[in-house]
């Protein structure tokens, strides 16, 4: 099987757990025996480059023709059975998809956001999750609202490439959808159901759980849509020391908040940005980790790590949070009263929760608000032991790169006659 993973590698001065995916995934596929055929960019090629690539790149996330170019020397030279396409913007463009096609080779993408009706790719804005550009021909909000980057011109023209390149997104022969949530979004955009897969990410399986530590571990960009404030909050509203220690890892524009909160509390430790030895440590150190994003997070990485380590899950009920500690299934309408019943962990039975605290198979999740959170937090310390085996089981069952890999694999079998082992 050959395949050409195409990629628009983001700045390095901006971390991107999607250079990180594209990167392993390729490690992946490569140890399974596929041939490879990286067809990489990088935002950071843009301060060198020449005057006139310069002044073609506001062109080019609509069409980049140098791109175009190698790509279709790529594909005459190696015959590659498969494209499969992560991030196009700015220096590939969507128009690869049609290069593809015009040399008769499928096209995969894995949807790692919500560009195709977002420019921002978040839907969130001003603190909130907004969606005012679903549904319309041309994304106006967003370049009233300067949602690219800050600029207007910026975002007309990403709102203007969304627009030129609706044709382009409905040929794409299969999405690889990261969670159900992202799922949804594809057929809320017009993507028949039966060329949407759900995939999620896998990570290297680090081995046999750790005992549990203690308390809770929040790590994340410390930005305000992954909810930092909004856990601080309900961790507030417990006397100190009464749910153990909670640590938080990360650096970012709320660094205060949580400089602050360590200051302020002696149950609060903030460790600052971690390397990998680090978030095994904190991890290991931990019994829950807290996944509190505000807006639809697609699929946070750290949820995926939580479950490798046998650590349960307390997340906000928002974009693919659900899916990861599989809270995502239908369930009866929550109760009125002081307590709703919500399903326990696989051969637990029937347990009582608060009000608006689901139970998942590897964790819980609860809408955004302080109230749910803190009604939560003693729930999840209470229960982290119940859980954690569960924890481990989900990942080794749904995001282990054995699993994750053979189903790729799978779909590029699907839209392709020709992948097929040489």
């Amino acid at each position: 099987m050959r395949i050409v993973v195409a990629h628009n590698r983001y700045r390095q001065a901006q971390p991107s757990g999607e250079n990180t995916i594209v990167d392993a995934e390729i490690a992946q596929l490569t140890a399974a025996g596929v041939e490879v055929l990286p067809f990489i960019r990088s935002s950071d090629e843009i301060p060198s480059m020449s005057k006139t690539a310069k002044a073609l790149l506001p062109i080019s996330p609509i069409w980049a023709p140098r791109a175009q170019e190698e790509l279709s020397r790529l594909i005459t030279e190696h015959r590659p059975d498969v494209l499969h396409l992560h991030n196009p913007y700015p220096l590939i463009s969507p128009w690869i998809v049609r290069t593809a096609h015009r040399h008769g080779v499928p096209v995969v993408q894995t949807v790692h956001n919500y560009r195709q009706v977002c420019s921002s790719g978040l839907y969130f804005r001003d603190g909130m999750i907004c969606q005012d550009c679903r549904g319309r021909a041309l994304g106006v909000p967003a370049i009233v609202h300067r949602c690219y980057r800050g600029s207007r011109a910026q975002s007309a023209l990403m709102a203007t490439t969304l627009a030129v390149h609706r044709g382009t997104w409905r040929s794409v022969d299969r999405f690889v959808a990261l969670t159900s949530a992202v799922a949804d979004h594809l057929r809320d955009y017009g993507i028949p159901a039966e060329r949407i897969v759900v995939k999620p990410n896998g990570i290297p399986d680090p081995g046999a759980p750790a005992p549990l530590g203690d308390g809770f571990l929040y790590m994340a960009r410390l930005s305000p849509e992954k909810g930092l404030d909004l856990l601080l909050d309900a961790w507030r509203r417990h006397p100190d020391g009464a749910l153990g220690p909670l640590r938080i890892a990360g650096d970012g524009e709320l660094r205060p908040l949580a400089e602050a909160a360590a200051a302020e509390r002696a149950d609060v430790t903030y460790l600052g940005p971690l390397d990998r030895t680090g978030v095994r440590v904190a991890i290991e150190a931990s019994a829950v980790i807290i996944a509190a994003s505000t807006w639809h997070d697609v699929l946070p990485t750290v949820i995926i790590e939580a479950l490798a380590a046998g650590r349960p899950v307390l997340g906000t009920a928002l974009g693919g949070i659900p899916y990861l500690v599989g809270a995502d299934a239908p369930r009866e309408p929550a109760g009125t009263g002081p307590a709703a019943v919500a399903s326990a962990a696989p051969g637990e039975g029937r347990v009582a929760l608060p009000t608006g605290v689901a139970g998942g198979e590897a964790g819980w999740v609860v809408p955004p608000e302080p109230a749910a959170m803190a009604a939560a937090l003693p729930v999840a310390r209470a229960g982290a032991a119940t859980l954690a085996p569960a924890a481990r089981a989900r990942y080794e069952r749904t995001f282990h790169p054995d699993v994750v890999t053979k189903r790729l694999l799978d779909v590029y079998a699907d839209v392709s006659p020709t992948a097929a082992p040489r």
